[in-house]
């Protein structure tokens, strides 16, 4: 099977995976909720960031990772993101700060009810209140770097983010960056990347900067890269036909949830003609699911 240069690929992305980047449905105030109770009594371990032991500000991280949003490592940073909001005006999913140790030192998330839930040292996970003795002097102030209003989520900067998705089991742009970054064997040590929504400290810089520095990446309409949005299997397909320059290979391959009408028909019978894909096993392929993470390495293991 002849393939081309990969360069292509991430032109195709940020066409087809960009549009959809504003509908998609986000988190509620009751999933803020739900998400952040799910770590209650999980013990306090200095510098953890995982179920088995968390610090404040990695527990106000794998919340908010779970809602779509990135924070950074520590309270001190997390203290610089968003807006600041007065204590009269704290909404559910706001962040609180203390001084527990000297500085901004501590974080929660607040829940309204003047009662927030945080990584306490000798609690572990737990919920407290904001005007108790303790707190109420050690309080600092409040950042919103997230609305959880009318069920959407909405970034400090005006980007709506994916909270309904996983991403542990799904693929976002960040994620793509990653893999095809260490595919090409890239240098990802500089991580100053050209987009406002991807920060030096976050996750996917290196792989983002590398690509961009290729003129592979030139962002939306705004100048983002979005690295928290999804992608569906369809605009996966029509992406990895350009960047690989396949060709059907045999008779037409149809699926009862493709019409010959849609703009990613001719691609995914392109796959499927050349054993890439085999759609979802019930006649279908898919076109509006969110692309797994582990269908996204098959379909990169199968068409290189």
């Amino acid at each position: 099977m002849k393939k081309r240069i990969l360069l292509p690929i991430f032109a195709a992305f940020m066409i087809f995976a960009g549009t959809d980047t504003n509908t998609a449905q986000a988190a509620s105030t009751s999933e803020l909720t739900k998400v952040a109770h799910q770590y209650i009594g999980v013990p306090y371990v200095y510098g953890g960031t995982t179920a088995k032991g968390l610090d404040c500000s990695g527990y106000t991280r794998i919340v908010f990772n779970k809602l779509g949003h990135d924070l950074n490592r520590t309270a001190s940073e997390q203290y610089k993101q968003g807006t600041a909001v007065s204590k009269a005006n704290l909404k559910s999913g706001d962040l609180v700060f203390f001084n527990t140790t000297g500085g901004v030192s501590h974080v929660g998330i607040y829940l309204g009810n003047n009662k927030f839930i945080h990584a306490g040292t000798s609690t572990g996970v737990t919920v407290a209140k904001l005007n108790s003795a303790y707190w109420a002097k050690r309080y600092v102030g409040a950042k919103r770097v997230a609305s959880f209003d009318n069920g959407k989520v909405v970034a400090s900067v005006g980007e709506v983010k994916d909270a309904a998705i996983d991403f542990s089991i799904y693929a976002s742009r960040g994620e793509v960056a990653i893999q095809l970054a260490e595919a090409l064997g890239l240098d990802t040590s500089d991580t100053n990347t050209p987009f406002a929504d991807v920060k030096s400290t976050s996750k996917y810089a290196g792989a983002v900067t590398a690509l961009h520095k290729m003129n592979v990446f030139t962002g939306d309409e705004s100048g983002k890269f979005n690295p928290a949005s999804p992608f569906t299997r369809a605009q996966l397909a029509k992406v990895l036909v350009a960047a690989f320059n396949l060709e059907q290979n045999g008779n037409f391959v149809t699926f009862t949830d493709v019409s010959k009408s849609h703009y990613a028909s001719n691609d995914i019978s392109i796959l499927a003609s050349n054993g890439i894909t085999l759609g979802k096993g019930d006649g279908t392929f898919g076109i509006n699911d969110h692309v797994k993470l582990t269908d996204l390495a098959t379909f990169i293991s199968r068409v290189q």
